[in-house]
């Protein structure tokens, strides 16, 4: 007798993307996001206008996700949604929406960690990845987030050091634009890193007392008094030297994650290593991970970049572990900005 295949309908809305994926198991059918371009004129993710955007895109994007996936809202077995941390607003409407389609079609509702999707995004079923082994090492790096885990199981996580300040994608932006580049600014610096000397330039590598911890605050405070400096004695220094300031930006956050990475390793044992979230997307980053394989024997995983940024293929898959499980949310489940990476 065939194997009855489960269709999750997944919702994401943490910040500023509107995503809905469909699973079938753990096989990624759509997985689409909404965009919201606004954000770039402030400089930075404006709260009220985030949700609001959400409210205006999740159903075209639940019908989309839907109509790409062939299925119909009557063969789905459950609906998966973020729950948190993120922007409380913006969760709201992820986690109304879910809340009101499963009590209309009479399916478990299933609220999802957002940081444990972003690691277990690794067990998509995708050719373009490979799926870690437990125990391993994680790599969590984004926006809002940078912290090294130990994942033991599904639902098993151990933080052994995160930031005591500046997540690393906030230390990629924030030096974005002191260096006058769009927000967001990672991407750009990554970009521009790419044709610069990332040697020409040294920057802070602040200490912290438990070694596995990350400190950002201090290399963005490191550069801004470089480019200060610098300009002083010549006002059109950044433009001539953005290359190279960008790959010694970049190149200076990489030698700190891995030199974190190397000590968890050497610390736990483990050398299966993995990175996620959203600056896992990050060209120096990724580079360096696979040069790890051959200089520590580490075995790397990274993920498919379509699973790097908030999407909602990450939420199904949960969603998807929730379900094997048995493991539903009641309707008065709240979403909440706040959330470890070890609660579900």
């Amino acid at each position: 007798m065939a194997k009855k295949q489960i269709n999750i309908l997944a919702i994401e809305s943490s910040c500023d993307d509107t995503s809905a994926a469909v699973l079938q198991d753990d096989r990624v059918l759509s997985n689409i996001i909404a965009n919201q371009k606004i954000h770039a004129e402030f400089g930075g993710v404006v709260p009220e206008l985030a949700s609001r955007a959400h409210q205006q895109n999740i159903v075209p994007v639940v019908e989309m996700a839907l109509r790409k996936a062939c299925i119909s809202k009557n063969e789905l077995h459950a609906i998966a949604f973020t729950r948190g941390p993120g922007l409380l607003g913006s969760l709201l409407v992820g986690t109304s929406f879910a809340k009101s389609m499963s009590l209309a079609l009479q399916i478990p509702l299933i609220g999802v960690n957002h940081m444990q999707a972003h690691v277990l995004a690794h067990f998509i079923d995708d050719e373009e990845q490979k799926k870690p082994p437990f125990p391993f090492i994680c790599l969590t790096i984004s926006g809002g987030h940078t912290q090294i885990l130990r994942v033991t199981d599904f639902f098993q996580f151990e933080i052994l050091g995160e930031t005591i300040d500046d997540a690393v994608g906030e230390a990629f932006d924030k030096s974005a634009k002191l260096l006058g580049l769009p927000y967001p600014g990672g991407p750009h610096v990554d970009k521009l890193a790419k044709t610069g000397n990332g040697e020409r330039f040294a920057f802070a590598k602040p200490k912290t007392e438990n070694e596995l911890d990350f400190s950002f605050s201090g290399l963005k405070t490191s550069i801004l008094y470089f480019l200060q400096k610098e300009q002083k004695a010549n006002e059109n220094f950044i433009t001539e030297n953005l290359e190279d300031i960008c790959a010694s930006i970049q190149k200076t956050i990489v030698d700190i994650l891995v030199s974190k990475l190397l000590l968890a390793s050497k610390t736990t044992g483990i050398r299966h290593i993995a990175i996620a979230g959203g600056v896992s997307a990050n060209s120096g980053i990724r580079q360096a991970l696979r040069d790890a394989e051959s200089k520590y024997g580490w075995t790397t995983y990274i993920p498919k970049f379509a699973y790097t940024t908030d999407n909602a293929a990450m939420i199904g898959i949960v969603g998807y572990q929730h379900y094997l499980k048995n493991l539903s949310s009641k309707q008065d489940i709240k979403a909440t900005a706040r959330l470890t990476v070890s609660e579900s």
